[in-house]
């Protein structure tokens, strides 16, 4: 494949996501979202254009209120507007050229990895979906994360974010936290594992465009999140990524995710949260790329010549 990407943009709500479409050539389609605050430059152009160099057409995009999509205020993530950002994907994605609407399939990571399960049961004609080091349970990832952290500021988080929540109903502007940061610090999560992100995700600072922070309501609200419980009523191919050493969002919740699933498939690889944007990408794409091939194509060939 040697097409460029090129920017598409899809309705929602009254406003507008903005997305890369990656153009191919067997008829299959990759709809993929990035992980909590993170933009689709730096949380999925990686395996993008993987799936590209492959022959599948991908849309890759920026929930509302982050990166180039529209919506205001900023540097809010709320789980309800971008469960409908994926249906709004989703829909966009099949009108796409050359894409068959029986061949579309999504990709999530981290808490879009969660994201996947909902949608994934919201949408029985989806062909596959990916579920890739999920925020399966938040509860659990919660309890996690009080490990790496201190009582002084857990009640600094907790305060700024019910500020946040009061300063949203008068119309004030979000108060912002960092995505992750050093123990004693106010950030949405200090985990040792969490701190690996920015040089897991940008690289040299490959996306000076990207704001590094998410609103602290927000971040408070995401620890409540339990998607993995949908698992059970996904009725496309559900392959599940969980990493040994997960220390944003430990594994053992994605691996019970797909053991309920009816058509679920488990691939536990080492490494941490980030692994598959750090040393272990080569034997992540093998993953991602066998199970495609395996659910996407057609025994006789290319799907669109």
């Amino acid at each position: 494949m040697t097409a460029q990407r090129r920017k598409v943009d899809f309705g929602t709500a009254g406003s507008r996501c903005a997305a890369w479409h990656y153009p191919g050539v067997n008829g299959a389609c990759v709809i993929m979202a990035a992980g909590l605050g993170v933009i689709k430059e730096a949380g999925t152009d990686r395996f993008a254009r993987r799936f590209h160099h492959a022959g599948y057409t991908v849309l890759a995009f920026d929930y509302r209120y982050l990166g180039e999509s529209g919506g205001m205020p900023r540097q809010l993530v709320r789980i309800g507007d971008q469960l409908a950002d994926w249906q709004a994907a989703t829909g966009f994605a099949s009108t796409l050229p050359g894409v068959a609407r029986d061949k579309l399939a999504i990709w999530g990571f981290s808490v879009s990895g969660g994201h996947v399960f909902t949608v994934a049961a919201r949408n029985p004609g989806l062909a596959a979906a990916i579920a890739h080091s999920p925020l399966a349970d938040g509860l659990d990832a919660t309890r996690n994360a009080l490990r790496h952290t201190t009582p002084l500021t857990l009640a600094r988080l907790t305060g700024r974010a019910a500020s946040d929540v009061v300063g949203g109903l008068v119309g004030r502007p979000p108060l912002l936290v960092p995505l992750a940061g050093e123990r004693g610090t106010v950030a949405s999560l200090t985990t040792p594992d969490s701190l690996n992100g920015a040089a897991a995700l940008n690289p040299g600072n490959r996306y000076p465009q990207w704001q590094q922070t998410v609103a602290a309501r927000s971040a408070m609200r995401v620890g409540f999140y339990r998607p993995g419980r949908f698992a059970s009523r996904i009725q496309c191919p559900l392959l599940v990524i969980a990493h040994e050493d997960d220390g944003v969002a430990p594994p053992e919740p994605a691996i019970r995710a797909a053991q309920r699933a009816p058509r679920g498939q488990l691939a536990c690889l080492p490494g941490g949260h980030y692994a598959a944007f750090l040393d272990g990408e080569e034997q992540t794409a093998k993953v991602l790329l066998s199970f495609l091939d395996r659910e996407l194509r057609p025994s006789g060939g290319n799907l669109v010549d």
